[in-house]
């Protein structure tokens, strides 16, 4: 395929968890992407995830126009031809499905993420939450180890849930403590699983107000997707989500990557 020819657009999204490929055509259609955990070595990652995402949408390197890497490891990627940030990715990719008004909440493997936009997807402000884990994934990961239950069966267990317990701390430390005493108190692991989501959501809520309209990305969002349907509970906002939440980033500097 010639130069003036090339018509798809890859964003690379690597994150400090996992490293996340998007790959679009000319009509901004998502046509490919893969996921796996970042590890030590970010550019070899992004390499794999290339492949099976190219794999996926039936094309070769050869046909890629530009390609825009964002995330903690963005400068790490060494096929890409420009990087973004992470929060202009996220803004762009969200509103790239919802061109509305809104706040972004992105809950992460490491970190938080509130960004607010106004009904142009202009960036109004934004905050992060990166300096302890609680309200994260990796908040969650830890939990389902001192439950010892895998992380993949938490949606599913919060869902069974009769009578939420609520944790008091919102460090990772003390409240795998306060498990461990929910335990031996005879509280049920469903129960306890859904006070660790509402723990999370408390801690991401606290961070700043939401706007009337809000959309839920990344991972922990991805894999559990009932903590969407609690925080639209509990804030009683319009709460919507992508249909590939951890993708979001990924997708926005792909966008990126065609305006360029």
């Amino acid at each position: 395929m010639s130069a003036k020819n090339k018509c798809i657009y890859v964003g690379v999204d690597v994150g400090a968890s996992r490293t996340k490929v998007a790959v679009l055509d000319s009509n901004k259609v998502l046509i490919g992407h893969s996921i796996r955990k970042s590890g030590t070595d970010f550019n070899q990652t992004a390499d794999i995830c290339l492949s099976s995402a190219l794999d996926m949408a039936g094309i070769s390197q050869d046909d890629i126009a530009r390609t825009i890497s964002t995330g903690y490891g963005r400068k790490n990627v060494s096929f890409s031809d420009g990087t973004k940030t992470e929060i202009g990715c996220h803004a762009r990719g969200a509103y790239h499905y919802f061109p509305m008004a809104m706040t972004v909440l992105d809950i992460g493997g490491q970190d938080n993420k509130i960004i607010k936009l106004d009904d142009k997807g202009r960036r109004l402000n934004f905050k992060m939450n990166r300096k302890c884990a609680a309200g994260t994934g990796a908040f969650l990961e830890e939990m389902s180890s001192r439950l010892d239950i895998p992380i993949e069966d938490m949606d599913s267990l919060a869902r069974k849930s009769r009578e939420i317990v609520e944790l008091g701390s919102f460090c990772t430390v003390f409240s795998a403590t306060e498990v461990l005493e929910k335990i031996r108190h005879g509280k049920k692991v469903p129960d306890i699983v859904k006070g660790l989501f509402l723990s999370v959501i408390k801690r991401v809520l606290e961070m700043d107000i939401m706007s009337d309209k809000v959309v839920m990305t990344g991972g922990v969002v991805a894999h559990n997707p009932f903590l969407v349907q609690m925080v639209r509970d509990i804030s009683g906002k319009d709460v919507r989500t992508p249909e590939f939440p951890q993708l979001t980033g990924a997708v926005g500097a792909a966008l990126f990557a065609m305006d360029e």
